[in-house]
């Protein structure tokens, strides 16, 4: 099977709509395949409309922003129920962090000579959902960055103009709304959080006590070793296995859906065990 359960539609910070990806899942040959857009569900009625037209079978999902140890990581939930009022109702809380996020970030643009932050990067979104990512993409169109990686270390982190500190729920309250939607829980791209590999594996241990399902082990962007420790450590908490791209369709990120590596280990797949997948 060809599997990607982690990508983005312009209901968050993706560039494309929710039918173009699914278009895009069916084009690269995907069997199964997940939109999980930033804190909202809204793309997955239009997303699943596309699905059932085309032969790549749609999760519903959606990537949660969520306190481990007072920093921000991401869980995905996946084959969500998105009429749940208790994952609504988180979803709600988040979107309303995120949009105080952004105007204080546009402030602190504003009092280092960037003008017209809010606006200009409110441009680049099809929706009221404004993420770091659009701010990130409208700085680089805006000449004051060359790539995502120096936005980021110059302007959107730390105490840095735009590095605004978010107080998300913890983990468990996160995984506590995707379980009462009937979902489970994924901690996504492990690797990606600026971690020790001692603290890495901390948080799968932690993720494992308050009872996440189980973990992105391949990313479009994950090295061999990370590739080996994920799945070495899925193993010896007994979580599953999961993969995704987390594809934007941002022309600089050189990300395309359902090219990944194989799991190392595919009796652990997470798809195995959601209703209805082989």
């Amino acid at each position: 099977m060809k599997v990607d359960l982690h990508n983005h539609s312009y209901y968050s910070d993706g560039v494309f709509s929710p039918s173009e990806v699914v278009r895009f899942a069916d084009d690269a040959g995907c069997d199964l395949f997940a939109l999980t857009d930033h804190d909202t569900t809204d793309g997955l009625d239009e997303a699943r409309q596309t699905a059932d037209k085309l032969s790549v079978d749609l999760v519903s999902g959606v990537e949660i922003s969520a306190f481990w140890r007072n920093m921000t990581i991401h869980i995905i939930g996946l084959n969500i129920d998105i009429n749940n009022d208790i994952l609504q109702a988180g979803l709600v809380h988040n979107q309303q962090l995120r949009k105080e996020r952004a105007e204080k970030i546009a402030l602190g643009l504003w009092r280092v000579g960037i003008k017209d932050a809010l606006e200009k990067t409110q441009a680049l979104s099809k929706t009221d959902m404004l993420t770091r990512t659009h701010f990130a993409q409208m700085l680089i169109g805006e000449g004051y960055c060359k790539d995502m990686k120096s936005v980021f270390r110059r302007y959107l982190t730390g105490k840095k103009p735009g590095g605004i500190r978010v107080e998300w729920k913890n983990i468990d309250e996160v995984v506590g709304w995707i379980h009462a939607a009937g979902g489970q829980a994924v901690l996504a791209h492990p690797f990606r959080y600026r971690m020790t590999n001692t603290k890495v594996k901390n948080m799968f241990l932690n993720f494992k006590e308050v009872f996440g399902d189980g973990v992105e082990v391949v990313t479009a962007t994950s090295t061999d070793e990370e590739i080996t420790l994920s799945n070495l450590w899925a193993k010896e908490y007994k979580l599953l296995s999961s993969c995704g791209s987390d594809y934007h369709g941002w022309p600089n990120q050189r990300i395309q859906i359902g090219y990944l590596r194989d799991l190392p280990n595919i009796d652990n797949a997470i798809w195995r065990y959601l209703p209805c997948r082989t």
